[in-house]
């Protein structure tokens, strides 16, 4: 039943009884249910009703919802511990100090360097968490993320790379942008599907090695995601990978002992077999970077247990192989090539 048939209901049989009430006169658990049927733009009309409707239409557990259905699927525990990050330092009044002490034009327009604020996230209008949004986690979140004023961090597929990024989103299109720090901030793209961001599974920062925990737990067929940069000097993408067996391995699973090697054979199958790029030999005992500037360098491994995963950087695959057969399977002979003169007098 809807919020508004339910205090219909409540309304109609009170009026049938000669009770003259408000909805301020409701049980408490009765007006909560109300409210928890209301959209985001519902309950910020409501609580504009009175004092006491405007905190209870900002309480958390009516919020959570709503973030969960609107962001849920971009949202991890990253963005949520950087908008902590905010609140607090807007409650210590420390966050509006930086925005007018690094106010140098790049704010808003983020045509310039952006103020080094220490986080990951990024804050346009820091005024805001200053007024009565800093008591009002959840809400306050939520439409600084709607608005675009709240950079946060996340993942994006471009290629078949995924990189780390804080992104903005525009309500009027659906979209969203991205920026990524290399040297200073610079777009990764301005169309960006929901489909192409995800929640980064672990926490290591772009330019953090990953310390792999299961190096020797994996054997031929394994799905992974490992880290790559082209140079030392820049940031990690994370690319997939399947573990393969080694040169001197027929393959056969009652004699492989690939598993016990020191060596790893990863490959990488959205090269051709002929590429220098399609498989790469790292070291199992070897924690740190490896890789030359031919193949690129190689970081932390991230092995994937979840179905899904696996099942949408497949499908990635296949939208690339097909993308790259597209000109030929458009491509139509000549007439003279498909019937030869000779051939038809």
């Amino acid at each position: 039943m809807s919020s508004k048939r339910l205090l219909s209901g409540i309304m109609e049989k009170n009026e049938e009884k000669g009770i003259n009430m408000s909805l301020m006169d409701l049980p408490e658990a009765t007006l909560d249910c109300i409210l928890k049927w209301l959209s985001p733009i519902e309950l910020c009309v409501m609580s504009m009703v009175c004092a006491s409707l405007r905190d209870r239409c900002g309480s958390n557990h009516l919020w959570e919802k709503h973030m969960e259905f609107k962001w849920g699927r971009v949202i991890g525990e990253v963005a949520y511990k950087e908008w902590q990050c905010h609140i607090r330092k807007a409650k210590e009044g420390t966050l509006l100090g930086d925005y007018f002490t690094n106010l140098n034009g790049s704010l808003g327009s983020l045509s310039g360097t952006w103020p080094d604020l220490y986080l990951g996230s990024y804050l346009e209008d820091c005024g805001n968490l200053n007024g009565q949004f800093s008591n009002k986690f959840m809400k306050a979140m939520y439409f600084s993320l709607e608005t675009g004023r709240f950079w946060f961090p996340a993942q994006f597929y471009k290629g078949l790379t995924i990189y780390n990024a804080l992104f903005s989103y525009d309500s009027k299109s659906d979209i969203f942008q991205a920026r990524q720090h290399n040297g200073g901030w610079r777009f990764l793209g301005k169309n960006i599907g929901w489909d192409m961001v995800r929640i980064p599974p672990i926490e290591t920062p772009p330019y953090t090695l990953h310390i792999t925990d299961c190096f020797y737990d994996l054997k031929p067929g394994d799905h992974i995601e490992i880290q790559r940069r082209g140079i030392t000097e820049t940031h990690y993408g994370w690319r997939y990978g399947v573990i393969g067996h080694m040169e001197s391995c027929n393959g056969n699973e009652n004699y492989c002992q690939c598993q016990h090697n020191e060596e790893l054979v990863v490959e990488f199958k959205q090269y051709p077999e002929a590429s220098y790029m399609r498989k790469v030999v790292l070291n199992r005992r070897n924690s740190g970077e490896q890789g030359s500037r031919a193949t690129g360098f190689f970081g932390g491994i991230r092995k994937l247990h979840n179905h899904h995963d696996i099942y949408l950087w497949n499908n990635r695959l296949t939208a690339q192989a097909l993308q790259m057969m597209e000109p030929r399977l458009h491509y139509a002979p000549p007439v003279e090539a498909q019937y030869p003169v000779h051939g038809h007098q």
